[in-house]
């Protein structure tokens, strides 16, 4: 599963998703892409899983773009530790992607646009959020 090889800081605030993307919006690579409709923490097994499963459907001379990248590390309270108490909270657990309305988060070519629905369907059953296929201008 993908997380960063090292990072400034070892703890990141939660923050809020708020607005629509203003980068990563636009179709770069492939000519089919699965855009996000909806805010949402995207985990690096979800984003395996996706990823799986256009390689699994698509199979030979598909390429494909991931254009969301788990950078957001998120810690959990251990088990048997009190509630509150301020530093009870221990290493990351796991990372995140904090996706946005709008921001691409997946570009295939080299397939047929059927080939590319349906894969794109089956990715977007796995992700916790709405998605929309779209299909690049250019030929």
């Amino acid at each position: 599963m993908l997380s960063p090889k090292r990072t400034k800081f070892r703890h990141q605030h939660r923050g809020r998703i708020k607005g629509i993307s203003s980068r990563g919006n636009r179709i770069c690579f492939g000519r089919f892409a699965l855009q996000a409709l909806e805010p949402v923490w995207i985990t690096s097994g979800q984003i395996e899983a996706g990823r799986r499963a256009i390689t699994r459907y698509a199979r030979r001379g598909v390429k494909i773009w991931i254009r969301i990248f788990p950078d957001k590390p998120i810690r959990t309270r251990p088990a048997e530790i009190r509630m509150g108490s301020g530093k009870a909270k221990g290493s990351p657990e796991y990372w995140v992607s904090v996706v946005k309305p709008g921001r691409i988060l997946y570009e295939i070519s080299g397939v047929s646009e059927t080939i590319a629905r349906a894969a794109f369907q089956i990715v977007a059953y796995k992700m916790p959020i709405h998605t929309k296929f779209i299909t690049s201008l250019r030929k």
